[in-house]
């Protein structure tokens, strides 16, 4: 009999995120189990909110440059595997491809490694950096989610905000390097101690890490777990705020705030009946007034709850006109060279040297359907091995149930050029 070798591309990509998600939930455990040994370390006194308790009174050399090179190491292998899979890899695929199997065990080292830092040296970054510069991370990388899902769930119940299609694409195409970023980042600016908060915390990041290694798969653009991932945020502030503040603190506003995003915005994306979406707004506003109601704050309810919903819509403002300035100059400039007396003679631009803004831009799939890593139409990618354990048909999106027969023709890779 003989033997066929395993290739990461017969290991499914949803089997590798339940997997993962099982494995991220063990290391929290395991932090929480090492983390008895930090019980002996002296620390300052708490001195308010813009003070992160958990760093050394008197720090070294070495215990900032154990954080700041474990750091540096993670974070430019992060980038250098999402550089990898753009560039040389560029296929969709219902399996892993061997750069997400790197991809996992890289980030499950430095796991260890900052386990390791944490019990010989003790601080993270926290030592050197604001404790809102970890807060603010998340919040870029949430608002950025908002932006990049505009076309498709829309940013106000269910309706688009006016953002140029050259934004959405380009925060698209390089989102992985911010989102990694904010997940590596937040990481280590913690020690791995073993509190509620910490532990809250932890089990996040894993998520994010672990979706971030499942690049140029099916499961790291499956609605519901990307969904999860941005409704945990909610989950964590709220419990974050419980342990910190008590009961009577501000946790209201974490969840109500954060669960109007969902209402305004997130559920729109999913699927769900206009029905469906009634009860829910129902429930929210309900149990937001009965909350505020046994406070004592029914002006709370107002006040509080659209505090982080409003700051979150007004920062996508923010940077899609951060995004779309560079981008325009670029036009601009372009044009200037083409048009230019003292240069070549070019032939006249083509749709994609127009303004990203106001050029017209043929729309010929939905968000859903491109690879969030290389922006590329997964219908235009070269079609899948014989094996069908490797490699779904592009075509079978879960997300482009209405591709039309047209849509669905197979093009030979070479026929579309790739930007």
């Amino acid at each position: 009999m003989a033997w066929r070798e395993t290739s990461p591309r017969d290991v499914s990509a949803g089997r590798a995120l339940v997997l993962g998600v099982a494995a991220s939930a063990v290391m929290t455990g395991l932090v929480w189990l090492l983390g008895q040994r930090l019980h002996g370390i002296t620390l300052l006194p708490d001195q308010g909110a813009s003070w992160y308790y958990w760093k050394l009174p008197d720090p070294t050399v070495w215990t900032r440059l154990s954080a700041w090179t474990g750091y540096a190491a993670h974070q430019v292998a992060f980038w250098g595997l999402i550089y990898y899979a753009q560039t040389r890899v560029r296929r969709y695929t219902a399996g892993l491809h061997p750069v997400n199997v790197t991809a996992l065990a890289v980030n499950t080292a430095f796991i260890a490694l900052h386990t390791l830092q944490t019990h010989l040296f003790y601080d993270g970054l926290a030592q050197d950096v604001s404790i809102f510069s970890s807060q603010g991370s998340v919040i870029l990388l949430l608002v950025a989610v908002l932006l990049m899902e505009n076309r498709r769930r829309g940013l106000f119940l269910g309706r688009p905000a006016p953002i140029g299609r050259a934004v959405v694409d380009f925060a698209r195409r390089y989102h992985g390097y911010l989102f990694s970023w904010a997940a590596v980042y937040t990481f280590w600016y913690h020690p791995m101690e073993g509190t509620s908060g910490h532990l809250i915390g932890f089990f996040y990041m894993f998520l994010l890490l672990l979706q971030g290694s499942l690049f140029l798969t099916r499961a790291h653009t499956n609605r519901w777990w990307t969904f999860t991932l941005e409704a945990m945020v909610a989950v964590h502030g709220t419990l974050v705020a419980v342990v910190t503040s008590g009961p009577d603190g501000a946790w209201p506003m974490f969840l109500f705030g954060f669960l109007g995003v969902f209402v305004i915005t997130q559920m729109h994306g999913l699927g769900l009946s206009t029905t469906t979406r009634w009860l829910l707004t129902a429930c929210y506003a309900g149990a937001a007034m009965i909350v505020y109601g046994l406070r004592g704050d029914l002006a709370g309810a107002v006040n509080e709850a659209v505090r982080i919903p409003a700051i979150e819509y007004v920062l996508v403002g923010v940077l899609a006109l951060l995004l779309w300035l560079p981008l325009r100059t670029a036009t601009v400039l372009r044009r200037a060279r083409a048009t230019s007396p003292s240069g070549p003679q070019l032939d006249p631009p083509s749709d994609s040297k127009l303004d990203p803004v106001s050029a017209p831009q043929p729309d010929p799939v939905s968000d859903s359907e491109l690879d969030p890593v290389s922006g590329s139409d997964p219908r235009f990618e070269s079609p899948p091995d014989s094996d069908p354990r490797s490699e779904s048909p592009p075509d079978s999106e879960p997300d482009s149930p209405s591709a039309s027969p047209a849509e669905k023709t197979s093009v030979r890779p070479s026929t579309r050029r790739t930007s």
